[in-house]
């Protein structure tokens, strides 16, 4: 499946609602559930409970809520009901608020094409910072340029979404563990980044401002090895970066079993792998400017499309 959060218009405002990509449609997933509650018999209010209209919520139902909402998808598709057309919804974050955000950077030659010297340590144990779970954008949003930097930039990478509680989960049960993949784009303010960094912690200011996610959060089943999609970012049209996340220290089921050894992951916890070789601006000496479009696109995920403004 690919899962999206969309924006559905209502006579009391905008509200946000869980669908599924279906070629050119969106099935909203929880009023497809209802729908096929309803032709058996049952309450509303069960179905609303077993497909909520909240992706982060039907995570929390771990595999039973992914089973409904596979369900809800079948049950749409045989009706017809409960659909929109594609072109005319907008998107958010398939997690416009996760649970928490940890990014890692596990591709040796995005750290070497920086001039960073890589520790011992680093071929060791895969280190992570912790990102700002509100300032999540979706494809669409213009991203506000921070008024303390000069060098705005984006990074290539690939996001994983925790589906159930993981803990001490081994690497070869831990791909049962994964809800789904999306891109994410770390977004740096590089010269801020830099002087936060020399103090041996971070970073803070020079990340936590915006990270973007998107356009949907596709299924392991559906989307195969995430190490081997092609992904690419396009500034106003032009391809600036092209690669994989292949080359990973240490690959997803690894950071699972790392992470869950004395902490249990949660549903809706979100894991960045680093960006890939050539994946940031700073990498290949070239910077985006205000107003600028910023596409990210992988292979069977979509685009994830940005314009980063300034006051």
């Amino acid at each position: 499946m690919k899962l999206v959060t969309y924006i559905a218009p209502t006579p009391f405002g905008n509200v946000d609602r869980l669908g599924a990509i279906d070629g050119d449609c969106i099935v909203d997933l929880s009023a497809s559930f209802e729908a096929r509650m309803r032709d058996r018999g049952a309450a509303a209010e069960l179905a609303r409970a077993r497909v909520p209209p909240s992706l982060i919520e039907l995570l929390r139902r771990e595999e039973q809520g992914m089973e409904d909402a596979r369900a809800a998808l079948e049950f749409a598709r045989t009706t017809g009901g409960c659909t929109v057309a594609a072109s005319g919804v907008r998107l958010r974050a398939p997690l416009p608020r996760p649970n928490s955000i940890r990014d890692f950077m596990l591709v040796e030659e995005h750290v070497r094409n920086t001039g960073l010297e890589l520790p011992r340590e680093w071929y060791e144990i895969p280190a992570y910072w912790k990102g700002n779970p509100d300032a999540v954008f979706g494809p669409g949003d213009e991203i506000r340029w921070p008024e303390y930097t000069e060098k705005l930039d984006y990074e290539l990478e690939m996001g994983l979404v925790i589906g159930r509680r993981a803990h001490r989960v081994s690497a070869a049960d831990a791909p049962g563990y994964v809800a789904g993949f999306t891109i994410f784009n770390d977004w740096s303010a590089r010269d801020i980044q830099m002087r936060e960094m020399k103090v041996s912690l971070g970073p803070g200011l020079g990340k936590d401002f915006a990270t973007s996610m998107g356009p949907c959060l596709v299924t392991p089943d559906e989307l195969g090895d995430p190490r081997g999609v092609h992904m690419e970012t396009r500034v106003n049209g032009e391809r600036w970066s092209a690669g994989t996340v292949g080359a990973m220290q240490f690959g997803f089921p690894e950071l699972i079993a790392h992470l869950s050894r004395e902490q249990t992951l949660l549903p809706g916890d979100v894991l960045g792998s680093g960006t890939i070789g050539g994946g940031c601006g700073l990498e290949i000496g070239r910077w985006i400017q205000p107003g600028d479009v910023i596409e990210l696109e992988a292979a069977g995920i979509g685009v994830l499309a940005n314009r980063v403004v300034r006051d």
